[in-house]
């Protein structure tokens, strides 16, 4: 699909965009071992997200807006959809605190290929990599939540914490998207206490 040239600026969220529902979709995702499935990584190379020890937060958004290219007709009215530049720049800024509540690695996850996902981490001088889903692998085998969208397959909105390989606590429905690294964390610290 290729973007048409508009005036779509992706680090604001508009007032009235839909609240997703919670759908029962990622209700299976807790306690599950993550498939051995290495992903490309914006930073080069691959991640096995079931290989890393210690806490592990990985966001998971549709898709990455460009400044100046309009987004997919009608996006805006699909609940969860907009807001996934919002949300990575949360995660970049609560990276620190992220790491100082013992999380030793952060990813953005979506469907688009790495090329394309590299542009977004260095616009958005994000200090983690995003690992790239574009074949459904780990979707398809973790069952996560997806929806289509002017022909593209995309991942729902959510936000993962797994310790050694296994999903201890999912976010989903997120919304507002800019406020899940704070949900995160407010999590973090609950559990931490």
């Amino acid at each position: 699909m290729t973007e048409a040239p508009g005036a779509h600026n992706p680090n604001s969220l508009p007032s009235d965009i839909p609240v997703p529902q919670d759908d029962g979709r990622a209700r299976h995702l807790t306690g599950l071992k993550l498939p051995d499935i290495a992903l490309p990584a914006t930073g080069g190379g691959s991640v096995n997200l079931s290989k890393l020890k210690g806490r592990t937060v990985v966001y998971i958004y549709p898709r990455t807006g460009v400044p100046g290219v309009d987004p997919p007709p009608g996006w805006d009215q699909i609940p969860g959809a907009r807001g996934c530049t919002p949300q990575s720049c949360g995660f970049r800024d609560h990276f620190d605190e992220l790491e100082a509540l013992g999380v030793s690695q952060v990813f953005g996850l979506s469907t688009q290929d790495t090329e394309y996902q590299r542009e977004a981490a260095q616009r958005l001088r994000l200090p983690f990599p995003i690992l790239s889903d574009a074949d459904l692998n780990l979707a398809l085998k973790l069952y996560l939540p997806m929806f289509m969208a002017a022909g593209m397959t995309l991942l729902a909105r959510m936000a993962l914490v797994i310790e050694d390989g296994v999903i201890v606590k999912v976010f989903y429905p997120v919304f507002p998207p800019d406020k899940n690294a704070e949900e995160v964390i407010t999590w973090l610290r609950s559990r931490d206490n």
